[in-house]
Parts: structure tokens; sequence; C-alpha cells
């Protein structure tokens, strides 16, 4: 589960738009972008590189 507080400030880091969190995938997910954004240990990994490609 990510913070609720951490969870309004996180923002994709490709468009700059704010992310939600799927919890089933334990992703941050940015619909403009088509990326999801795994979260490890609680840890939301926010590199490009890291992304999984949405569709």
């Amino acid at each position: 589960m990510i913070d609720p507080w951490l969870l309004e400030r996180l923002v994709c880091p490709v468009t700059r738009t704010p992310l939600r969190y799927d919890e089933t995938a334990a992703e941050l997910v940015s619909d403009e972008a088509g990326l999801a954004y795994p979260v490890r240990d609680g840890v939301p990994v926010l590199l490009v590189e890291a992304g999984r490609q949405l569709r």
C-alpha cells in the first residue's frame, strides 16, 4: 500500500501527470503515458526504464 499523502505528490516522470495506484498489480499507473511503474517493497520505482507498457 502506498501512503495517500505520498500518492498525491507523485507524478509520472514522462508526462508530469498524477499517477493512480493499482493495488492488485502493485503498480503506479500513468494512463496518459501508457506506462505502469512497479512498487517494490513499498517503494515506487519511477524510472522510465522500469516502466511497463500498457496495451
